[in-house]
């Protein structure tokens, strides 16, 4: 059997082939990996993205149907006022009769109706931020009272025009016919209501 003799040369040569063919491997499978790990960081953004979308969906409908609730919410404000042309009063009510209430608006006692039966409204007259009251005095029969709640307008006409004691509240009680009560200070009497009482017309 022949002895075969490698040069030098040769095996530098076969070994730089080596190398090269090892180098290339090496190089194709890391890109092959990296490709791998890029295209799942890629799908995983994509999912972020699109969940980060779906929340901004959701989030642009839930402040759609708030702005469509706080509109509705106004709307409902707006509506609910009393209206005295002869004392040029034009007034938005709000629910309860506590302090906070008749600074900015007409009272509406809780326990009457908002509707039909018996309204019953309070104000002040003099003294306070906002008096919506301060002519009340100057009503009489026949005189025309305005009120409007949720789509629902009634005129009223005052029949009844009294000073009433503070702890009379038998004005306030409920009625068949519809009716509004309108209850407010005398002045320099603390014992005392003014009560103006309107039917509808």
């Amino acid at each position: 059997m022949p002895i075969i003799l490698y040069t030098s040369k040769f095996i530098n040569i076969f070994s730089f082939i080596i190398s090269i063919i090892i180098y290339l491997f090496i190089n194709f499978f890391i890109n092959n990996e990296t490709f791998k790990a890029n295209k799942v960081e890629f799908k995983a953004n994509f999912v972020s993205q699109e969940n980060l979308n779906q929340a901004n969906n959701i989030n642009s409908n839930s402040l759609e149907e708030n702005n469509v609730v706080n509109l509705n919410e106004n709307k409902e404000k707006e509506e609910w006022y009393i209206q005295i042309d002869k004392i040029s009063l034009k007034a938005e009510i709000q629910e309860g009769t506590t302090k906070e209430v008749m600074e900015d608006y007409v009272g509406h006692f809780e326990e009457t109706s908002k509707d039909t039966g018996n309204v019953g409204l309070a104000a002040h007259n003099r003294g306070y931020k906002n008096n919506y009251f301060s002519r009340l005095k100057e009503l009489k029969e026949g005189d025309e009272i305005k009120y409007k709640y949720n789509g629902i307008e009634r005129i009223y006409e005052v029949t009844k025009h009294e000073i009433i004691e503070n702890t009379d509240w038998s004005e306030l009680e409920e009625t068949d016919e519809n009716t509004i009560t309108l209850i407010t200070c005398v002045e320099n009497e603390p014992n005392y209501r003014r009560c103006i009482q309107g039917i509808e017309k």
